[in-house]
């Protein structure tokens, strides 16, 4: 089917088979639509989750689901594709169909999302002359690839709404304005490739690019971020509508860093503020955030993702937010006719009060929003002959200009509070055992350099982990010796002599450090083995792919202003940890170790452990409490439920995150194997197996920073 979307006709509708639009708003089927959206990505929860998470977003009034697609999880390599399991796209937008909501799919490729890399497979990396998102020929032929690869395959599947299927919206590239200068003259040149490429692919609806004002005709111009009724310059042709693409729900978590509390009556009011400035899609991002299984989390961000939106992370409804969103959904569809039809006015009700009307003259209907900005006083307007009182930074939507019934500061949803209860504490010695980790030396490495090598692209992402070693005899004499380590990773830990001497890190707003720690040295020959870490790839920046991580000095300090410098020297190299190599955290390959009784009072760094247990009963989301527990990652029978750091604490001395979710889909019903692999140290006689719940706390409760 040709791409119609590409015409624009005298009356200024774009038209693409069943979805158009125009400077109003999207058009389904011959009819202007309102539409609430929500971002859940398929990856961060399970398949047997999936019908659950679309179900209450279709509950809470939500009308199209909203997900990026993810290339590094489907392209592993070249032309080597995956789409099983949690990674089933075609499977995720069937369920979205099945559930009588549409759906828009964020193909990018390049996405951010607090995702490794920004969803680039790391092998792009090594493409030779490749400068990613550019006008740069290697680049767009893999992006085209990809892009075409999906869009084929939701075409074979009949998903685009012009074939009957929910599909009613795509997105080609992300917020790429924001780093569009850097790349000169390319960068225009290359929006204005993506978009044509995007658009001849012809799949009969409507293309947006977020955040870029430049976005050519006739793909869509869209707003990201927390307030876009104010921030939104608005779309850069009178044919295109309104459409708010992200409106963040909290924001993600860094480790060290605190959770981002946005309160329900902050997301309705600039919600209300946006539709009534004639925008007519809003996407919650998240509306389900979930959880970075594995290593998918880009730098620094934890496992959980956006846990304080509608829906937690365990699909659970986070209230009051969930239920206040559902009644402005409602209020707004109740009289979404006018709002679409009408003809709409503003004016002033006051210094910091103001009205927008909506009127239809032949129906005689009317619609208002009075708005009160002041943020600490009511206020008393007047409106059509009657007076209205209005709640501290609030808007009022009344559907026929008399009535009020909605206020976006007016709670009328219970609050529920998160119940936490134990099932099991692993607290027995005797149940666990583990396996301390080779640390290699020099002449076990077999890649070798003369100065320090950059880590991503010696470990091409197929690990966290990059040993650095060396061996040396000192000739001259060093008294107090300091081991020197400057780094531009997340996290080193250092051996000399295969003796443990320390460890630092880095954090999400510090890019360098450096870690001093005292050394013995031989006076024969010493192996000294650093152990560089990345908590997840970078995913946002331009040129990305010529970011450095990794070592970049290493010193031997003595006391007489005397010293060793490693920085150009003879390095060996070895990716990943020998068990990382078994996989020793799948049931299949942990004889290839040689397991013992743990030790847990040696608080012995990279040490593994394992024991077995059963999956508790009951159908309630699980989670594992390892706030007794160093830095690492944990997995249930060969699933990683992700990266752990709950010795990174924040400025109260806590740690970011320390309940990890367990899937009901990743147990069997006895005889569950979980493996943790801890860096430095913890204590796994205090990990406790968990029920989570809710309680729906007395009305008269309400506070905004309830996080349990």
């Amino acid at each position: 089917m040709a791409a119609a979307v590409a015409v624009i006709t005298q009356e200024g509708c774009v038209c693409g088979g069943d979805v158009t639009y125009d400077g109003r708003s999207l058009i389904i089927k011959g009819e202007r639509r309102i539409l609430f959206s929500g971002s859940i990505h398929y990856p961060r929860s399970t398949p047997e989750m999936w019908g659950s998470l679309i179900g209450k977003a279709k509950e809470g009034g939500l009308d199209v689901i909203q997900t990026y697609v993810f290339w590094n999880l489907h392209e592993p390599q070249p032309g080597q594709y995956n789409f099983s399991g949690r990674y089933d796209l075609v499977k995720f937008i069937k369920e979205i169909q099945a559930q009588g909501l549409y759906a828009c799919l964020r193909i990018g490729p390049f996405i951010e999302s607090e995702w490794t890399y920004g969803g680039f497979p790391f092998w792009l990396h090594d493409v030779p002359d490749i400068v990613y998102r550019s006008d740069n020929e290697p680049f767009k032929f893999y992006m085209q690839n990809f892009t075409t690869k999906i869009v084929n395959m939701m075409k074979s599947e009949g998903l685009y709404a012009s074939q009957g299927g929910p599909i009613i919206l795509s997105q080609i590239e992300n917020e790429y304005q924001n780093i569009e200068a850097a790349f000169h003259e390319k960068g225009p040149a290359y929006v204005r490739w993506a978009a044509k490429m995007a658009v001849e692919l012809q799949t009969g609806v409507p293309w947006v690019m977020c955040k870029q004002t430049d976005a050519p005709d006739p793909v869509i111009n869209t707003c990201n971020g927390m307030r876009c009724g104010q921030t939104f310059g608005g779309p850069n042709s009178p044919n295109k509508p309104s459409l708010w693409t992200e409106n963040w729900t909290s924001f993600y978590q860094v480790y060290g860093g605190e959770p981002y509390i946005r309160s329900a009556e902050d997301i309705a009011f600039h919600v209300a503020l946006f539709i009534a400035r004639n925008g007519s899609y809003v996407n919650y991002y998240m509306y389900h955030g979930g959880t970075n299984f594995g290593r998918t989390s880009s730098a620094y961000v934890i496992t959980s993702y956006y846990d304080q939106a509608p829906l937690d992370e365990y699909g659970l409804l986070r209230q009051p937010k969930w239920g206040h969103l559902k009644s402005l959904h409602a209020a707004i569809k109740s009289c979404s006719t006018t709002l679409l039809q009408g003809m709409p006015t503003n004016f002033s009700l006051g210094q910091l009060q103001e009205a927008y009307v909506f009127r239809e003259e032949t129906e005689g209907r009317c619609v208002a929003f009075l708005i009160n900005n002041d943020e600490r006083n009511n206020a008393t307007v007047q409106f059509q002959n009657a007076s209205h009182e209005l709640m501290p930074k609030s808007i009022s939507i009344l559907p026929d200009c008399e009535k009020v019934i909605f206020n976006t500061a007016t709670v009328n949803t219970n609050y529920t509070k998160r119940i936490i209860r134990t099932t099991e504490i692993f607290d027995s010695m005797e149940r666990w055992q583990g396996y301390t980790d080779v640390i290699p030396n020099y002449e076990n490495t077999s890649l070798h350099s003369d100065t320090l090598l950059e880590h991503m692209n010696v470990t091409k992402d197929v690990s966290d982990y990059l040993w650095y070693t060396l061996r040396f005899q000192p000739n001259i004499s060093c008294a107090e010796p300091i081991l020197v380590a400057e780094s531009k990773g997340h996290a080193t830990h250092a051996f000399v002599n295969n003796i443990y001497i320390g460890n630092a890190h880095g954090s999400h707003d510090t890019k360098q450090f450096i870690m001093q720690s005292p050394v013995v040295l031989s006076n024969e020959i010493n192996n000294i083995s650093l152990l560089g870490v990345m908590v997840g790839l970078p995913d946002s920046g331009a040129f990305l792919e010529r970011r450095f991580s990794g070592l970049t000095r290493v010193e031997i300090q003595c006391s007489k202003n005397e010293f060793y410098n490693f920085t150009n020297y003879a390095w060996g190299y070895q990716v990943g940890l020998f068990g990382e190599k078994l996989q020793i955290y799948r049931e299949e390959n942990i004889h290839m170790v040689e397991w013992s009784k743990a030790n847990t009072s040696l608080n012995q760094p990279l040490t593994w452990y394992k024991t077995f247990f059963d999956a508790p009963i009951g159908n309630d989301p699980v989670a594992l409490n390892l706030s007794s527990m160093g830095k690492g990652e944990a997995w249930i029978n060969g699933q990683s439920i992700g990266r752990y750091w709950v010795s990174f604490l924040t400025s109260k001395r806590e740690p970011s995150q320390i309940m990890y979710h367990v899937p009901r889909s990743f147990f069997k019903t006895s005889e569950n194997l979980l493996v943790l692999l801890e860096e430095a140290g913890g204590n796994p006689l205090h990990i406790s197996l968990n029920i989570i719940s809710l309680s729906t706390l007395p009305k008269h409760i309400h506070y905004y920073h309830l996080l349990q």
